[in-house]
Order: C-alpha cells, then sequence, then structure tokens
C-alpha cells in the first residue's frame, strides 16, 4: 500500500509523544535547579588537587614535578617549585608547589593531567556549577581553592578512590616492608 510506511512512522511518532507524558520513565523534563540528577561517577570537568591529612597545605600529595604542566594541551597549568623540602601530613620530608594555578578558562578537561601524573595527586572534579558574574576574579584558581581532601575525591569517584588507596596503600607497605630489614641490618652492631 501506498504511504504505508508514512503511517507507520506517525503512529511511532504519536506513541512517543503521548507516552512520555504518561510513563514516568519517559519523564525526561527535571526542573533544574529544583531537582536534580545524580552525577554520573565518570563525569568530570575541572582538575582538582588531592591532600592527605587535615592540613591541605602540608597535606598535597603533589610534589611539584612538573610533568602535568609540560603534558598540558593547551598550556593551563602553572607551577612554580619551592626551593627547600618541607614535611608532608606524615612528617616526610617532600618538595612541594610553590605556587600551582590552573586557567579553567583554557582548560579543555582533557584529562592528560591526571593520567601522566605519578603521584596521584591530581583528579578530576565533577562540579560544573562554575558561573560568576565576575569575568576576572574566578577562572584563575589557585592552590588553596584547588585543594580538596581524599574523602572528597572518595566521594565523588568511589571505584577510581579504592582502587588508588589499595595502590598506593600496598605501595606504601612494600616500601616499609624493604626499609625494615635495611633498618635492623644497620643497627646490628659489628663484631670485630
Amino acid at each position: 500500500m501506498l504511504g504505508e510506511g508514512i503511517i507507520k512512522g506517525m503512529g511511532e511518532t504519536a506513541r512517543n509523544f503521548f507516552g512520555s507524558y504518561v510513563k514516568e520513565d519517559r519523564l525526561t523534563t527535571v526542573q533544574y535547579p529544583e531537582e536534580r540528577l545524580p552525577q554520573k561517577e565518570a563525569a568530570r570537568n575541572f582538575p582538582f588537587l588531592v591532600y592527605d591529612g587535615k592540613d591541605w597545605d602540608k597535606g598535597l600529595r603533589c610534589v611539584a614535578c612538573q610533568i602535568c604542566e609540560k603534558e598540558c594541551p593547551p598550556q593551563c597549568i602553572y607551577i612554580v617549585k619551592d626551593a627547600t623540602k618541607k614535611p608532608d601530613h606524615i612528617g616526610k620530608m617532600q618538595f612541594q608547589a610553590k605556587v600551582f594555578d590552573i586557567d579553567i578558562s583554557v582548560c579543555m578537561s582533557c584529562q592528560i593531567c591526571v593520567e601522566v601524573c605519578p603521584f596521584e595527586a591530581i583528579k578530576m572534579d565533577v562540579e560544573y556549577e562554575l558561573s560568576t558574574g565576575d569575568r576576572f576574579g574566578q577562572l584563575l584558581l589557585h592552590k588553596d581553592q584547588l585543594a580538596k581532601s581524599n574523602d572528597y575525591y572518595r566521594k565523588i569517584h568511589p571505584t577510581e578512590a579504592a582502587e588508588v588507596d589499595a595502590r598506593m596503600g600496598a605501595e606504601k607497605a612494600k616500601a616499609e616492608a624493604k626499609a625494615k630489614p635495611a633498618a635492623a641490618t644497620s643497627a646490628t652492631p659489628s663484631k670485630p
């Protein structure tokens, strides 16, 4: 019959149109900002710096190796390495970044900085409500604005954070196990 495809297509369109008003799973409109859809775990927006412990300044995992700065395609990361080592949150002497800035007006959220970081210090955030009336003040984020706790990271990316914490815990245990025999051999006096 001539026009049978058109009639089937119009019927499918009508079924979808009226079904979207009746079926609960088909209601797609969300009354934002009063209603919000839950954030997907794989969502990403702009990078942030992870810190351990209570003090963000001492607990930053970043040791200012500057790999992320060199690998960033739009060159939106700016790091100045501190000349002296400072104690981190557990008392270990580490280099730290004196300045760590990210220009989010240039950042393209490619996640390359996260992938190249050997210290698991930089991760992608899911915060997307960053609009502001000030054109110049909020686009350059400094170290204190970028620092977010490991608990926050566990909250927004639980699966990834569990893997990272397990891997870092295993590396720490391996380093401690390696250091114990070396300390034991240096502590025993040598016989004349």
